[in-house]
């Protein structure tokens, strides 16, 4: 199911943390900075905060900037972006500032959660997800139910953790601050314990008076038939790559990568890659991994049109290529049509010997597009 683009910001100091322990909020960001993240909520369409976080700061969470507001309005939005908090229990104060400012409000919670918010007289949906929370299932209800395309999450460092953990975190903000807290009881964007399978890509630093901020990615790929945000990425790579085939009239043109467990890109490809007329994409980039390599056991590989199961120009089909290689997860756009292999079914034979295969129909028509002299 589509998600949200889902966005992490926080501030920590240089010592990892997010506040002390006084009655009043530390103020990590630098006034310049604190108007980018204005900038950045007038963007969204929603932005979310933990249940603790409202306890704890008592947030507005508003767009300031009037000329801002008014720029959503003319684009046909809200002045406001959507507040959304997640609580289990339910239990949350009904004079908060975050029921009273800004736009509309809506709460994620369990069942028996709902019935503690419901009488509280909270001013905002409250939407129950059974007995217990789901990050996947509330993502899944504010894309489609919500319309939210993207989504800014501004604490606090239980919900950053979970999301990241869980691979559905998009792209981290993080914004580095120029002071100590030093006291262990203060909060901590990421705790003891706390395990990011793979490093992340940075992919900007940026000087704002006193601060900096860094913009990181995740790289790792999901597992199993889970997808995760780094699997939208990768994906989106394979479509591109396909996107640079010479067309052909007899052939797909397509796009892979195969990408190791710790979120290390080995090898790319594409069809008819290098002057050769009938290479495939998954035949390309394989051909660059020493075969010994033994990250292919858990690495993925991303394909913007399933593994062929059937070819005229090579004995080996690319989905048989992919598991003499080793690997086990297959990550593809778009399911191989009749047009020139009748029942082509490279994703079912995968299953059947052994390996996961995801489809993500969100990059079905981009990986299309470099064919749509093929498809009529």
């Amino acid at each position: 199911m589509p998600y949200p683009y889902v966005l992490l910001s926080a501030a920590v100091s240089l010592d990892g943390f997010l506040d002390d322990t006084g009655p009043d909020r530390l103020l990590l960001s630098s006034p310049a900075d604190f108007d980018r993240v204005d900038e950045v909520r007038a963007s969204v369409d929603a932005i979310l905060i933990g249940a603790g976080t409202i306890r704890a700061d008592n947030p507005r969470l508003l767009v300031n900037s009037p000329d801002r507001r008014a720029a959503r309005i003319a684009d046909g939005k809200p002045a406001y972006p959507l507040k959304v908090t997640v609580s289990g229990s339910g239990d949350l104060d009904p004079t908060a500032h975050f029921w009273h400012t800004g736009g509309d409000r809506v709460v994620y919670t369990t069942d028996k959660g709902a019935e503690t918010a419901g009488r509280a007289g909270l001013a905002a949906d409250i939407v129950p997800l059974g007995p217990d929370l789901d990050w996947r299932r509330v993502l899944e209800h504010l894309h489609d139910e919500r319309g939210v395309r993207r989504l800014m999450v501004e604490g606090g460092g239980t919900v950053h953790t979970q999301l990241l953990q869980q691979g559905l975190a998009d792209e981290l903000q993080l914004v580095l601050a120029p002071l100590f807290v030093g006291d262990p009881g203060a909060p901590r964007l990421f705790g003891p314990g706390v395990y990011q399978p793979g490093r992340l890509r940075l992919v900007e630093t940026r000087r704002i008076e006193d601060v900096v901020l860094m913009r990181y990615e995740p790289t790792a790929p999901g597992t199993g038939t889970v997808p995760t945000a780094a699997d939208h990425h990768w994906l989106a790579l394979a479509c591109e790559l396909a996107e640079r085939c010479p067309p052909s009239p007899s052939a797909f043109s397509v796009g892979a990568v195969v990408v190791a467990a710790d979120g290390t890109e080995l090898a790319r490809g594409h069809s008819r890659e290098a002057g050769d007329p009938v290479v495939h994409a998954e035949e390309a980039a394989l051909a660059k991994i020493d075969r010994d390599d033994a990250r292919l056991a858990t690495a993925t590989v991303y394909s913007s049109l399933e593994p062929c199961t059937h070819r005229a120009s090579r004995p080996t089909p690319c989905a048989r290529l992919v598991l003499a290689a080793g690997v086990r997860r297959v990550v593809t756009a778009w399911r191989e049509p009749d047009t020139f292999v009748a029942a082509a079914d490279g994703a079912g034979q995968l299953t059947a010997l052994g390996a996961d295969v995801v489809v993500l129909p969100e990059h079905e028509a981009r990986a299309k597009r470099p064919n749509r002299h093929l498809l009529g």
